[in-house]
C-alpha cells in the first residue's frame, strides 16, 4: 500500500516503512498538486492548506484514510469523505495542555496589560507612565471575584477550567449545547444558555470546534450582548469570531479588549484592522505548539494511517458515520476497501 505525505521535517516516514508501506513525498501548493500526490494513495497525511476538498477525494479512488495533525479537521470536507468511505482522522488531546496554557497566558496578558507594560519599558517611559492616571495602569484587572466564561467545554475547555480556578474567579460558567451539567459539575462549572453566557461573563475564552454551526457564533449581535468591560480570548478557530465585527466592537468600546491566536484569514493580512487597534493583539496560531507536541503528534498522526490500513481503529475519527458507509460498501462493492481488514466492530460509536 502507498502513503502520501507533504514534506515536513516532523513526518515519521520511518514508521510507515517499518509497517511495510511505500511512501511518496511531494510539495503541494495547489489542488492539482494535491490530486497528483494522492491520486493512487491508500492513505495520506494532510495539512491545513490546500483544502482536502470533494474535488480532491473524487480523484483518488484508492484513498481510504486521511490523517490531520492536531485536533482540527476543518480543512477536510467531512461530508464528502463520509459519502466516499474515507476516514478523516485527527489526534485528540495531543495538544490540550499547550492550548489551555496559551489561553491562560493570553488572558493574563490582557488582565495584567502585559504587552502595554512591556512596550512602556522598552520606550524608556517607566517613570513617566507609571505615575500616569490615564495610562494602562487603570486597565489592569484581577481575575479573582469575576465571572469566567468558557465557550465550548470539551477537553481543552475543561483543562482551562482547571487552570483558571486557581486564580479565584467568582464563578466559572460555560456554554456548550452538547455537554450536560452533570459533567460540568466535575469541574466546578455551571452550564448556561448562550445569552446568559454573553451577559454574565467578564472574561470569555473560546474552545469550540470550527464548524458551520459555530461559524461567526461571536458576531456583531453577540458582541453587543457582552459587557463593555469584557475581555475576549480565542485560541480555537478563527471563523468562530466575526473578525470585522470584533474590530468594530473594539473600536467602539462595546467590549474592552481581545487577544487572538487564530483569525478568519491565516496568516492575518498586514492591513487587518485588528492589528492596528491598541486594545487587540494577535499571536500567530502557535497555541498548540511545543517541542513535546511536535514529537508526539507526528507519531500518532502516522499511527492513524497505519492502524486503519492494517485493520485497527485510529486514535481519533472525525466522521464516525463513515463506518456505516464502509459497511455498506463491503457488503456490495467494496471498491477502495477491497482486501483491507475490517476494524469497524472495534470502534466505539
Amino acid at each position: 500500500m502507498k502513503v502520501a505525505l507533504m514534506p515536513n521535517p516532523y513526518n515519521r516516514v520511518d514508521l510507515f516503512k517499518q509497517a511495510g508501506f511505500e511512501v511518496v513525498e511531494k510539495p503541494v501548493r495547489s489542488i492539482d498538486d494535491m490530486v497528483d500526490l494522492l491520486s493512487d494513495a491508500d492513505g495520506a497525511l494532510v495539512n491545513t492548506l490546500p483544502l482536502t476538498s470533494r474535488e480532491v477525494m473524487d480523484a483518488c479512488p484508492r484513498l481510504k484514510v486521511l490523517s490531520r495533525m492536531g485536533v482540527g479537521v476543518d480543512s477536510i470536507d467531512l461530508d464528502a469523505a463520509t459519502e466516499l468511505g474515507i476516514l478523516a482522522c485527527n489526534v485528540p488531546g495531543v495538544n490540550t495542555t499547550e492550548v489551555a496554557d496559551h489561553a491562560m497566558a493570553l488572558l493574563l496578558a490582557l488582565t495584567r496589560c502585559v504587552p502595554d507594560a512591556a512596550n512602556s519599558s522598552r520606550r524608556g517611559a517607566w517613570a513617566d507612565e507609571r505615575g500616569s492616571t490615564h495610562g494602562f495602569q487603570l486597565r489592569v484587572r484581577r481575575i479573582a471575584g469575576h465571572v469566567m466564561g468558557i465557550l465550548g467545554f470539551g477537553n481543552i475547555g475543561r483543562a482551562f477550567a482547571n487552570r483558571v480556578r486557581g486564580f479565584g474567579p467568582a464563578s466559572i460558567i460555560a456554554y456548550d449545547p452538547y455537554v450536560e451539567q452533570s459533567t460540568a459539575d466535575l469541574y466546578g462549572v455551571r452550564m448556561v444558555s448562550f445569552d446568559e453566557f454573553l451577559a454574565e461573563s467578564d472574561f470569555v475564552t473560546i474552545h469550540c470546534s470550527g464548524t458551520q454551526e459555530t461559524r461567526h457564533l461571536i458576531d456583531a449581535a453577540a458582541l453587543k450582548k457582552m459587557k463593555s468591560t469584557a475581555l475576549l480570548v480565542n485560541t480555537a478557530r478563527g471563523p468562530v469570531v466575526d473578525g470585522t465585527a470584533l474590530a468594530t466592537a473594539l473600536e467602539a468600546g462595546e467590549i474592552e479588549a481581545a487577544a487572538l491566536d487564530v483569525t478568519e484569514r491565516e496568516p492575518i493580512a498586514s492591513d487587518d484592522p485588528l492589528l492596528k487597534l491598541p486594545n487587540a493583539f494577535v499571536t500567530p496560531h502557535l497555541a498548540g505548539f511545543s517541542p513535546t507536541f511536535l514529537e508526539e503528534c507526528p507519531i500518532k498522526q502516522a499511527e492513524n494511517v497505519i492502524r486503519v490500513l492494517t485493520g485497527e481503529p485510529p486514535h481519533g475519527l472525525a466522521n464516525p458515520e463513515v463506518i456505516k458507509t464502509i459497511a455498506v460498501m463491503r457488503s456490495t462493492d467494496p471498491g477502495r476497501w477491497a482486501n483491507v481488514p475490517d476494524f469497524s466492530t472495534a470502534l466505539a460509536l
